[in-house]
């Protein structure tokens, strides 16, 4: 199968916090996706300029679908970038990560995502869309999706309502199964009706962590999962350190965790997902498919950041082969 992705092309600038005194200084609330303007990104730059930092693309689907070539399957990525170096940077990223870019580009600056990663390993996003902002419906067609089989959409782009929609009916027209990550709590309940219907009318595959399941539905994980799985086909509730729950129809698969010393949780939705879609897209049923999203997340938040080299990725190829 061949997968593509699209969503907020963004650089990843990632901060390790001595602790949340920042986070209070710049009021953004822990654990949350903040979305800001130029200046206010600017100030987060400034006030975490003396701390430990390490740049790399990202953008949630973006770290999906770079998880997925790695795991060797056919992707593609859609995203709007600046003309710039960082935009450069990222069309580069993902073709030297074995993903097809489709980019479109744009005279604003790239999008930025400034993460905080506190002591913990909880991470907040103060992020400046830049360029990234600028994907719109109008951009697209049919024919971006044709010759995929899957397409994975973040989140994040429920804020521009047209934008998801059109996305969301494009891809069923050209026949794709569409899994959506539902990204972030403060999103979801800030978009709550519309995504509702969207996941209804479109969406086969829905992903949450525990805070967005319950925005979602209102309901703790056990109860948000059914809900959930009644309005898609193949609902996915993550629990943290707890593991995962799948249900589809009357079916309910648990998948338990795999223990991770956490540095930083950066990614491990993304990576789950990643995991996750690859065992559907190979028949490996739910249990397989949850056991290789719960390694690729337990894997990545033992690092900074959504990425690790390639001698790790070789170690995750051989147990998925094992699997």
């Amino acid at each position: 199968m061949k997968i593509i992705g699209i969503g907020n092309a963004l650089v990843d600038v990632l901060t390790q916090l001595e602790d949340d005194t920042l986070l209070n200084d710049l009021e953004l609330p822990r654990g949350s996706m903040q979305l800001v303007d130029a200046e206010r990104a600017a100030q987060i730059q400034e006030k975490s300029k003396n701390l430990k930092k390490q740049t790399a693309s990202g953008g949630s689907a973006a770290n999906t679908i770079h998880g997925l070539a790695k795991l060797g399957m056919e992707t593609a990525f859609i995203g709007s970038v600046g003309k710039d170096g960082t935009g450069r940077f990222y069309e580069e990223d993902l073709k030297n990560s074995g993903i097809k870019p489709v980019l479109f580009y744009s005279n604003s600056p790239s999008g930025i995502a400034n993460g905080m990663i506190s002591p913990d390993g909880e991470r907040t996003f103060g992020t400046f869309l830049g360029a990234a902002l600028e994907l719109s419906a109008d951009m697209l067609s049919k024919s971006n999706f044709e010759g995929y089989d899957i397409l994975h959409v973040e989140g994040y782009l429920v804020q521009n309502h047209k934008l998801l929609e059109t996305i969301l009916k494009l891809a069923k027209e050209a026949g794709l199964r569409v899994s959506l990550d539902l990204a972030s709590y403060n999103v979801v309940e800030e978009n709550l009706d519309f995504l509702h219907d969207m996941v209804k009318n479109y969406v086969d595959i829905v992903f949450a962590n525990e805070e967005e399941a319950k925005a979602f539905s209102g309901k703790e994980p056990g109860e948000a999962l059914d809900d959930i799985a009644s309005v898609t086909d193949i609902a996915v509730v993550k629990v943290g350190s707890k593991g995962s729950m799948v249900k589809q129809g009357e079916t309910k698969t648990v998948i338990s965790p795999v223990k991770a010393h956490a540095v930083d949780t950066t990614g491990a939705g993304d990576l789950y997902a990643s995991g996750f879609l690859y065992g559907l897209a190979n028949n490996l049923g739910f249990s397989k498919a949850g056991a290789i999203g719960s390694l690729l997340a337990g894997t990545v938040i033992e690092v900074v950041g959504a990425k690790f080299g390639e001698k790790k990725w070789e170690e995750i190829r051989k147990k998925v082969e094992e699997m």
